[in-house]
């Protein structure tokens, strides 16, 4: 190779040398110039202020028959997008033939779903439990613990049971602190026996304590109570159970599955017809249930106002109900004929007539203590007032509808405080209903029991209070016996000694001359109707 050759291929060696040094410099400028981009990129993905851009997931929801419910081994995720709800199947994937035929899309919300104080917006991030549908908001529990008998929670959102372990848990949407109340589902917070239900509002981002899966998944509120207790006395049938239970459900107009702990199988026997109207699906066994339901709503407990009574103004749901709006429901229930009691106005037909219109009066007789030991001079009494009379006893077993047809077709109940009194629930709007108040001092109770709520329901009440004379507990005890000179003492000493005595070995002998004005105010409200 000559001098000329060699001079010529080192200048070749040192040109492609520049040439892969200038291609070196480029292809570093380019990486550098994308690991700029991607940390930009990363930084914009994880940035607090951006709004991330979710992939909607689709699952499965099959169908199955029951309270406006669909029985889901998974429940679907929704996502929302300007803050309506998104169709789950519209994602990447496309469902095969059998998935679209089990999809099912969820009823439009109700009003009462939506917590006025709640809105839901774009930012709001998903779920971290993808067992539950995606609610409209982030939920909420009310819950009261204040007022004379109850305690109550009302839970909306995503709410979920599971009945044998006592549980209602709401599954917030965004972050929220763990909270936990303890709630007894019957209407008086002091009674025994009664198992508590926990209500707990679930920390969203712990994952130490995950929302159980829905097995079963309900369009419609739920409400949790609890049987037993004072059930079983006609009375508190119906004001802890009956009178709460159409506080509670009657806004719904059947759409609402009730739950029961301590369930009673002959108490929902009984009052089957009333129950069924104020649900029209069937009543869950709390204590035996082991789905784990979600509802979009459930209250917990019943909220018992006043005794058998009704506070239009505490009644939850905006429409309020009142003590006339439960006995037309009862009317309607058992299809009872008569809403007025007979007009014994003046002047409206001819005297013959009025005499075939004689009042009814229903005289409830017990048959054990606090009973009327002169029956046969108190009806003399009444049909010299002007009154038909008939004696009742009514038996435990007795059917409900028969016997609120019978007291149906009555203008005047009378009896001597008790539970048969309850029987008002049945009488014609504007009837008239006379408590006999046993001797000592108990004037106060048969008000709150009985005298507030029947005039609450729109009849007309009367109270006779006997006197020691007519006590039977004279007799028996004799006049300087403490129960009957000085009954606030026999109160002071306690409940007891009132219920041992003036509720449970007390008879009445009713003194008819004392008491004929009585029955005549009764024929005079007739008058008036």
């Amino acid at each position: 190779m000559g001098a000329g050759e060699g001079k010529h291929g080192k200048g070749l060696v040192r040109s492609w040398a520049q040439r892969y040094l200038n291609l070196g410099f480029v292809a570093g400028f380019l990486l550098v110039l994308l690991a700029y981009i991607v940390v930009t990129q990363q930084f914009v993905i994880t940035s607090p202020e951006a709004v991330p851009t979710m992939t909607p997931h689709r699952k499965q929801a099959i169908s199955a028959p029951g309270a406006g419910e669909t029985g889901t081994p998974e429940a679907r995720v929704e996502e929302k997008a300007e803050t309506k709800p998104v169709d789950a199947s519209s994602g990447d994937e496309t469902p095969n033939e059998e998935e679209q035929q089990q999809q099912q899309q969820p009823d439009a919300e109700p009003e009462w779903k939506k917590p006025e104080d709640t809105v839901a917006t774009e930012q709001e991030p998903p779920k971290r439990d993808d067992t539950a549908a995606e609610p409209l908001d982030n939920g909420k529990v009310v819950c009261t613990t204040e007022g004379p008998f109850s305690d109550t929670c009302d839970v909306f959102g995503d709410v979920r049971t599971n009945g044998t372990a006592h549980t209602v848990t709401l599954v917030p949407a965004t972050q929220t602190e763990s909270r936990e109340w303890k709630i007894q589902p019957y209407a008086r917070r002091t009674m025994s026996g009664i198992s508590e239900v926990t209500v707990t509002q679930l920390d969203s981002t712990s994952a130490e304590y995950p929302a159980p899966a829905c097995t079963v998944t309900h369009n419609i509120p739920g409400i949790v109570f609890a049987l037993g207790g004072l059930t079983g006395n006609y009375f508190h049938d119906f004001s802890d159970a009956l009178v709460p239970l159409f506080i509670a459900s009657r806004r719904y107009g059947g759409e609402v599955q009730l739950l029961a702990s301590n369930i009673q199988p002959w108490w929902l026997g009984k009052y089957e017809a009333v129950v069924r109207r104020l649900s029209k699906y069937d009543v869950v066994d709390l204590d035996h249930d082991d789905q784990i339901r979600c509802f979009p709503s459930v209250t917990v407990g019943l909220r018992m106002h006043k005794e058998f009574d009704i506070v239009p103004e505490l009644v939850p749901g905006g429409t309020p109900l009142s003590m006339v709006d439960f006995t037309a429901f009862l009317r309607e229930t058992y299809s009872l004929p008569r809403v007025a009691p007979v007009s014994l106005m003046k002047g409206i037909s001819p005297p013959e007539d009025q005499e075939k219109r004689k009042p009814r009066l229903m005289l409830l007789h017990r048959g054990h203590y606090r009973k009327f030991v002169n029956v046969p001079e108190i009806v003399k009494a009444a049909e010299n007032a002007g009154f038909e009379v008939a004696i009742a006893d009514p038996r435990f077993d007795v059917q409900v509808e028969e016997l609120a047809r019978s007291v149906n077709s009555f203008d005047v109940l009378l009896g001597v405080h008790g539970a048969g009194l309850t029987n008002a629930v049945f009488m014609p709007t504007g009837a008239v209903v006379i408590q006999v108040v046993p001797y000592g001092n108990l004037e106060r109770m048969a008000k709150v029991d009985f005298g507030d709520p029947v005039a609450d329901m729109g009849l007309r009440y009367l109270e006779y209070s006997i006197t020691s004379e007519e006590s039977t507990l004279l007799e028996m005890l004799g006049p300087d016996h403490p129960v009957i000179k000085d009954p606030e003492s026999v109160h002071r000493s306690g409940w007891d000694k009132v219920a041992e005595y003036y509720l449970g070995k007390q008879d009445v002998r009713v003194d008819v001359e004392r008491f004929a004005p009585t029955l005549a105010l009764a024929i005079e409200h007739l008058r008036q109707k």
